[in-house]
């Protein structure tokens, strides 16, 4: 049984989104941490090991691989002298190969910055140099909340000293506080999570009003594609950054940045991201998908006009990378595509043969598994009040409804690229 020993991927942590480097250097192992060499002829399986881990690091983030390359052959300084040239050398080989047909299943994904277009001019400029014209409606209870969200709003406060804070208290209504803080300010601030973040777009939009964002919450997807991971850079964002215009799109005429679903999707979200961040997000999802497709059903809609039987739907505000069932990042969000994906539940066989396509890194190719890029799309579900969700945000829909993109509807201060 392949024994894995290093488990070093954590999500936005050195080793990169959603990647596992631990998965990478396991498969050049076997039973042990051992490959079984007993002659100088055959590889060494410390060569191999060491090998597999620094071309991982190198394929998930160059900056540490020298990092890697110091940990990776700690120890193996004297090898050729023990164990041969010859079999170091293929020992090496072996452990790099392992670690580059990972690829296949663990798809290496670019984390920089997604690219937006800048903002006319006339919409710069419009804050004082603290910050005075933005109104920011703090949320103290996302992410671990307590003294962390208050740490933050102190940095907030220190940072932008002439902006306006709005708390969100027990009771209140978010989008009605959020609203409010629109209706006199120049622009809008929101310190929270993805789910925060869309509220503060739909009183954004309402109120035409760029938009700050300063991640806080347990989900931070849309601030990390802007390129604005910590309060210093959405400072900095506000006070020396762009501003830019980036699409948003709708179901059921409820706004989203990142992404919605129907089905199984949410259920296959929570799973995975239970396991996430110790197996890595892909092993994870494998895990994730096998365990929601065994209890759910189909769900049967009319897709533009179209009888489908699907299991889950995936849609994205633009499109994202990698292909499958494990999103993570976007190269553009102002690209007015709305990214569908779908498991089709009435393929023979469905449930299996999408398993086997998870298990061999065809995904892309089988029957079950639907890909395409719209720009709007007419959803009618069998159910009276399907569950849809929005970045994780449950809520009961219509059972007729759209699903469309507003190209360029949103302007956000962005770190100057």
């Amino acid at each position: 049984m392949v024994r894995a020993i290093t488990v070093l991927t954590h999500r936005g942590e050195c080793a990169g989104d959603a990647r596992s480097m631990g998965a990478r250097s396991a498969l050049a192992l076997l039973p042990g941490g051992r490959l079984a060499a007993a002659a100088s002829r055959q590889p060494s399986a410390e060569a191999a090991s060491a090998a597999a881990f620094v071309t991982a690091a190198a394929l998930e983030s160059a900056p540490w691989t020298a990092v890697a390359s110091v940990v990776g052959l700690a120890g193996t300084w004297d090898l050729p002298d023990r164990q041969g040239a010859r079999s170091v050398t293929l020992g090496a080989a072996v452990g790099a190969a392992a670690a580059v047909a990972t690829l296949r299943w663990w798809p290496r994904i670019d984390t920089s910055p997604a690219e937006a277009p800048p903002a006319p001019e006339r919409f710069a400029g419009q804050l004082g140099p603290e910050g005075e014209g933005l109104a920011i409606v703090v949320n103290p209870g996302s992410g671990g909340g307590g003294d962390e969200a208050e740490g933050q709003i102190e940095e907030i406060r220190q940072g932008l000293p002439g902006a306006t804070i709005v708390r969100f208290e027990d009771g209140d209504d978010l989008l009605e506080l959020l609203n409010g803080a629109a209706e006199t300010a120049k622009a809008l601030g929101v310190l929270g999570g993805d789910g925060s973040i869309n509220a503060a777009t739909e009183a954004a939009l309402a109120h035409r009003v760029a938009l700050a964002v300063f991640p806080g919450g347990t989900l931070n997807h849309f601030a990390r594609d802007l390129g604005v991971d910590t309060i210093a850079e959405a400072v900095d964002a506000v006070l020396e950054g762009t501003v830019v215009e980036v699409d948003t799109a709708t179901i059921a005429d409820r706004p989203f940045l990142n992404t919605a679903s129907l089905g199984s999707y949410s259920e296959l979200v929570v799973a995975r991201e239970k396991l996430e961040d110790r197996i890595g997000k892909w092993p994870a999802m494998l895990v994730a998908m096998v365990k929601v497709l065994r209890h759910s059903t189909p769900t049967k809609i009319v897709m533009d006009g179209k009888p489908r039987r699907v299991w889950m739907i995936f849609l994205g505000n633009c499109a994202y990378d990698p292909p499958g069932f494990a999103p993570a990042t976007r190269a553009r969000l102002d690209d007015g595509l709305i990214d569908l994906r779908l498991v089709d539940g009435s393929a023979p066989a469905a449930r299996l043969r999408l398993m086997l396509a998870l298990l061999t890194g065809t995904l892309g190719k089988s029957r079950v598994y639907r890909r395409r890029l719209v720009k709007r799309l007419n959803i009618a579900s069998e159910e009276q009040n399907p569950m849809l969700a929005v970045d994780g945000e449950v809520f009961e829909g219509p059972s007729n409804f759209v699903v469309a993109t507003r190209p360029g509807s949103l302007r956000v201060y962005a770190p100057t690229r």
